[in-house]
């Protein structure tokens, strides 16, 4: 009898042991998710850095560093921003894809670098859909048709007109094969029935300096970077390609109005992390961007550079990522648009 005592003595003691180390597993598995990296209680909790898919200077720098300004100061923690504008942002894309989905390596895309290129170059190293996390659309910039003060075209029939005239002679400028411009003009084509040259450049600089001058005689652009131009006089805007007159050009009729409806197009940013980034702090980044794109201070300056600051949730993002890619990848079937091997 004594030994069953024991015995059950022994049982009851191993089987405390073994519920407290239990609870002690419990606690340290409770504990570590507490202080994950990227988990909602502590991010963030160190230097965060945001990829721009672009060069120094333009306007996706421009809305890097001013997310990254007032996270910084929101946050209390460094938000560094890094130009990696290599292949039209797509190299730097494909850093933030292999990079760790603690959400402290960030993605400013564009259209070209998140539905244009992946349309015409299927061997890219990252699927925009699959390997990266939506947390919000920021910004748009709406095309106009543009042409030099000294054009004969005065409208978007005009210039239909005046190409028809002379099929295979009208020339276009764009930032680049696979620019947004470039697809935006194809677009044009294909809906007004135009034959036209394309002159690709490196940029929008240098392709605009040329139509001014005359060397190109049409040109789809962005408003911000054209609108100083089209209050100087050199440049004239027949149309812009959006739903709703851009209000610091309010004179200038949409492409519907002008005859051609569904031309619409631009150039939007949007930011990402990495797939699998921890849902809470992409809500976080999220409500973030919703907050500080609603700033008197961001929205008025972003606001009167002709811009547009549309930001909704992550699945807001992921919709409209699904119609740009369904829209452009109609006009490079339809255009037989090809990058050259």
């Amino acid at each position: 009898m004594r030994r069953m005592e024991r015995a059950g003595s022994l049982a009851t003691r191993l089987r405390g042991r073994t519920e407290v180390a239990w609870l002690a597993v419990i606690a340290l598995a409770a504990l570590m998710a507490h202080t994950a990296p990227g988990s909602a209680q502590d991010y963030p909790s160190k230097p965060i850095r945001i990829i721009a898919g672009a060069a120094p200077g333009g306007l996706i720098d421009l809305f890097a560093r001013t997310f990254a300004a007032k996270l910084q100061e929101r946050s209390g923690q460094p938000v560094l921003v890094e130009n990696n504008s290599v292949a039209t942002g797509t190299i730097g894309a494909d850093l933030v894809v292999k990079s760790p989905p603690d959400g402290y390596t960030l993605l400013l895309g564009h259209t070209a670098s998140m539905v244009i290129l992946p349309i015409l170059n299927p061997h890219l190293p990252y699927d925009p859909g699959k390997d990266l996390a939506p947390i919000a659309l920021v910004g748009e910039a709406a095309n106009l048709l543009l042409v030099r003060r000294e054009s004969p075209a005065n409208s978007v029939q005009e210039l239909i007109a005046l190409a028809k005239a002379k099929p295979g002679t009208w020339t276009y400028a764009s930032q680049g094969l696979g620019s947004s411009a470039h697809m935006a003009t194809e677009q044009f084509r294909l809906a007004a029935g135009l034959e036209l040259i394309h002159v690709p450049y490196r940029g929008s600089t240098p392709a605009v300096t040329d139509l001014m001058s005359g060397q190109v005689a049409m040109m789809i652009d962005t408003v911000p970077f054209n609108l100083g131009h089209i209050r100087a006089g050199s440049l004239r805007a027949l149309a812009v390609a959006a739903p709703k007159r851009a209000p610091v050009l309010p004179d200038v009729p949409t492409m519907a109005e002008a005859g051609l409806p569904g031309v619409e197009g631009g150039l939007w940013l949007a930011l990402f992390a990495p797939a699998h980034a921890p849902p809470s702090v992409v809500a976080y980044l999220n409500k973030e961007a919703r907050e500080i794109f609603a700033l008197p201070d961001v929205r008025d300056r972003l606001e009167t550079r002709g811009l547009a600051l549309p930001v909704g949730s992550p699945e807001d993002l992921s919709a409209y990522l699904a119609a740009e890619k369904a829209r452009w990848s109609d006009v490079v079937q339809r255009a037989g648009i090809k990058l050259p091997q």
